[in-house]
């Protein structure tokens, strides 16, 4: 089969198509013909040589896709052959096929076409797994989202919404600002022109809830939001990993700082987010009340370019790679 690979760290230009063999399933492995996949940032960090596949997973890049089972396992019931399913994998998504454990698979929501189906799981399983159950996210409260026109930012805007929250985002341009606003934001603050610290205090007095994938500097600003017995949950950062923190608006406010990463968390965590997201949240994709936001597509031979998109950063929502014309 065809499948991308990475030939040494470096930039797009090191993801070639490469064959390789087919994998075949384990006992509780489903084997999907892949008809697209999700590109995200974390495949960027992996091509650049810093965030290596865990043990087990596949060197091949991409951690989501959409498609057709076409062989299984004796032990994933109640997936089959013949069903389309988007899936949550730990690699192996850059490729025209994709092992992953029947258990972080879902049935592809009806309505969706697979392009939209293969935006789902990475984004939609990191944030009801971070916003939802480790922050505890409850309506009526007040979140915010950084980057809200990234692929979690769009994701993380609709569900806090459809949740009942009250929602602000940054993002870097009026357009992006008018688009997070679309999506359900009550709040869009372009960082670029305004002080989201600023706004925050003005407007609601500060937030219960944030989701950052900044880093650095962010995080002393992001305390100064958080309103008394805040949450603040980190899950990336792009402008770096180590801070200077002030303890004392910690203790004050009784603030909680968590963060958590979702590649490496054995699949039966990852199954309990897959029902959960079945139950809660697949009916709101099937009604159209959330729904995937896509920015372009790519065909797998130009994940190159793919990437090249992703790190310009002038992309809105989610940028998928394409096996065929079912997309």
């Amino acid at each position: 089969m065809t499948a991308i690979a990475i030939r040494a760290p470096g930039g797009p230009d090191v993801l070639i198509p490469e064959t390789i063999a087919t994998p075949s399933p384990g006992p509780q492995e489903v084997l999907i013909r892949v008809a697209a996949a999700g590109v995200n940032r974390p495949d960027i960090v992996q091509r650049r040589g810093f965030y290596p596949p865990p043990p087990g997973a596949p060197e091949t890049p991409g951690l989501e896709v959409s498609g057709i089972i076409v062989a299984a396992g004796p032990e994933t019931a109640p997936f089959k052959p013949g069903d389309k399913v988007c899936a949550l994998v730990t690699g192996g998504g850059y490729a025209a096929y994709c092992l992953s454990p029947a258990a972080t698979c879902l049935a592809v929501p009806k309505n969706l076409s697979m392009v939209e189906a293969a935006a789902l799981p990475e984004t939609f399983f990191t944030v009801w797994s971070n916003v939802v159950d480790r922050a505890g996210l409850k309506s009526g409260e007040r979140f915010l989202v950084h980057g809200g026109t990234s692929g979690i930012g769009t994701t993380a805007i609709q569900l806090a919404h459809a949740l009942g929250a009250r929602v602000a985002a940054t993002a870097g341009s009026e357009e992006k600002c008018a688009k997070c606003r679309a999506l359900g934001a009550d709040l869009a603050i372009n960082y670029k022109a305004q002080d989201y610290v600023e706004v925050i205090s003005q407007e609601w007095k500060g937030v219960d809830v944030i989701l950052d994938m900044v880093g650095g500097t962010y995080l002393g600003k992001n305390i100064s939001c958080l309103a008394a017995d805040g949450r603040h949950v980190s899950i990336a950062f792009l402008t770096g990993s180590k801070v200077e923190l002030d303890l004392l608006p910690v203790m004050l406010k009784r603030l909680t700082l968590t963060g958590s990463t979702l590649r490496a968390r054995d699949t039966g965590f990852k199954h309990a987010i897959a029902a959960a997201l079945s139950s809660r949240v697949w009916p709101l994709l099937e009604s159209g009340a959330i729904k995937p936001v896509i920015d372009s597509t790519y065909p797998l031979a130009d994940a190159a370019r793919a990437h090249e998109r992703m790190e310009s950063s002038a992309h809105i929502g989610k940028i998928i790679l394409t096996m065929d014309a079912e997309g």
